[in-house]
């Protein structure tokens, strides 16, 4: 698994021992910090089991037991820095000291501080134990006379014989403090246990959602399957052109970004209106000098009028072209969008629809854009009626006009432009409203609502083609693995969940903690110990755990 040699491999070696007298615990066991790499193992060795560690650690749902021997500085220890690192505050951190019997003389209160959490402070505090050491096990030495032989040495140690009374001292001991820190910990993690089940699983389903449901077999069902599918995504695209799709992340709808469109066209007319005036008086002398007959000044000449208001109007229609395609590449490129999402299992349907798409697309923009330019063929006609042009030619002279305005002596040459541009002006107001409506009306028509008459018309051809179904709803290679990878994960999840439920608290795990510590306190002998109160009793040790003292 590792490869040759002494290596180490990220894949787990699962043991599952099944017993009414042991906790449902799971607990992983790391490689020890390799400093030095043997001749027969990887140069990286040291960094490979630090990276494996730190992968398992840094989960909020784990609690670290960082065995340390008594023998060595804990101040300078690698095990416990790491479990720093990933756990600054020491809350998933339980030390456990071993190797007491190896104590150098004079150090035995520096490990009694250390247990008594004064030096390396761990909110989960210490424990201290005492394995078989090997000689032990190659000795045979059982079980049962290891805890016998622990036991003893705690209470007849001149220093530690106060941890073993506080409860911080043996295997047994150790156990029930697990079975408390287990506790503790489900308590505190449950909830957000089931905050990530509940994620997990909205998005499993949502993934399973988007890929639908598998494809049938028959033709009949087939052809039902595609029309449903059709209608999903014509149904789409028409909410699409009503300003009624749902969007996500704070996406602008269809309607509201053509209609930021429409207003940005509307706002260059305005602003060619307002600097109209002024260009005007160069026309007029242009008028003056090149084009002017035998009619006497002062006079308003209806030719030049009619000149200078269709060069003006000419100058909008290529924008309005330009218009024209950028709203058109918006309405594809949203219509793709809905065809990539409703469509995506289905690489052949979707191709077929953007061809469709892309066909029905080009004639519509050609379309408007033929519809526009005759429309500014119309506009040469120089015509409005007469009660809106007056009220505009009124608006013109009274802007003109208004109190405040200082006024000059005007040379008969300046009172003909002053009159040509409150005509023009009052007919380009007209112009430019007719324009600014016009335009978008002409666009909306053709490249948003007959495109989407259209394509819904060329999308349910499609279903009449009884031997393109099976090319149409060819799915996605692996497809059918990823739906089963996700309908296994659901199960998974809605399986857990139905675990959770059993723990609405943490009640029914401690009567289950405590119902096995007194069936193994019923095959474990009793010893003598000290109590709380100082008096002697009797403590039975618990069985739970044996295996740290392989």
């Amino acid at each position: 698994m590792a490869g040759a040699g002494n290596g180490v491999s990220d894949d787990l070696i699962r043991l599952e021992v099944v017993s009414p007298n042991v906790p449902d615990l799971t607990l992983i066991d790391l490689p020890g910090i390799t400093r030095i790499a043997l001749p027969n193992q990887p140069k990286d060795i040291g960094k490979q089991i630090k990276n494996m560690i730190t992968k398992y650690i840094k989960r909020q749902q784990t609690v670290a037991l960082v065995v340390v021997p008594c023998n060595v500085d804990i101040a300078t220890n690698e095990a416990l820095e790491m479990a720093r690192e990933v756990d600054p505050s020491g809350e998933r951190t339980l030390g456990i000291l071993t190797k007491p019997d190896l104590v150098d003389k004079g150090t035995e209160q520096d490990v009694v501080n250390v247990v008594l959490n004064q030096t390396y402070v761990l909110k989960k505090g210490y424990m201290i134990v005492k394995c078989r050491g090997q000689q032990e096990i190659q000795d045979k030495l059982t079980l049962k006379e290891a805890l016998k032989m622990e036991t003893s040495f705690f209470e007849e140690h001149e220093y530690f014989s106060c941890l073993l009374s506080e409860g911080y001292a043996t295997i047994p001991l150790l156990a029930e403090k697990l079975t408390t820190e287990l506790v503790e910990h489900i308590n505190v993690n449950l909830p957000n246990l089931e905050n990530q089940i509940r994620a997990k699983l909205d998005e499993a389903e949502e993934k399973l959602k988007r890929l639908g449901t598998a494809t049938p077999d028959t033709d009949i069902e087939k052809r039902s399957f595609l029309i449903e599918k059709i209608n999903l995504f014509t149904n789409e695209i028409k909410n699409a052109t009503k300003g009624e799709e749902e969007t996500i992340n704070g996406c602008l709808k269809l309607f509201t970004n053509i209609r930021r469109h429409f207003s940005y066209w509307e706002t260059t007319l305005q602003t060619s209106c307002a600097k109209f005036p002024r260009s005007l008086r160069v026309d007029m002398d242009t008028y003056e000098s090149q084009h002017r007959g035998r009619e006497l000044i002062g006079f308003v000449n209806f030719k030049t009028f009619e000149d200078i208001v269709r060069k003006h109007i000419k100058t909008f229609e290529e924008p309005a072209i330009q218009k024209l395609k950028e709203i058109t590449r918006i309405v594809l490129s949203a219509f793709s969008d809905i065809a990539s999402k409703q469509f995506v299992p289905f690489p052949n349907l979707l191709r077929a629809a953007k061809v469709r798409m892309e066909d029905i697309c080009k004639v519509q923009q050609q379309e408007a854009e033929n519809t526009i330019r005759t429309y500014f063929k119309m506009e040469n006609i120089i015509f409005c009626q007469d009660t809106i042009y007056g009220v505009s030619l009124k608006d013109a002279r009274d802007k003109a006009s208004q109190p405040g305005i200082f006024m000059v002596q005007k040379t008969q040459l300046q009172l003909t432009v002053d009159e040509m541009a409150h005509h023009t002006e009052a007919y380009f107001t007209s112009a430019t409203n007719r324009l600014s409506n016009q335009v978008p009306l002409i666009i909306q028509y053709f490249v948003l609502h007959e495109f989407a008459n259209k394509l819904q018309i060329q999308m349910l051809y499609l279903t009449q083609d009884l031997e393109k179904l099976n090319v149409l709803l060819q799915e996605k290679q692996d497809l059918s693995r990823i739906r089963k990878q996700l309908q296994d994960k659901i199960k998974r999840l809605n399986a857990a969940r139905q675990r959770l439920a059993r723990f609405p608290d943490v009640d029914y795990l401690g009567d289950t903690l405590r119902k096995l510590e007194t069936q193994t306190n019923e095959k474990l002998p009793k010893k003598r110990a000290i109590q709380e109160n100082g008096e002697v009793g009797t403590r039975t040790k618990r069985k739970s755990f044996q295996n740290w003292t392989n």
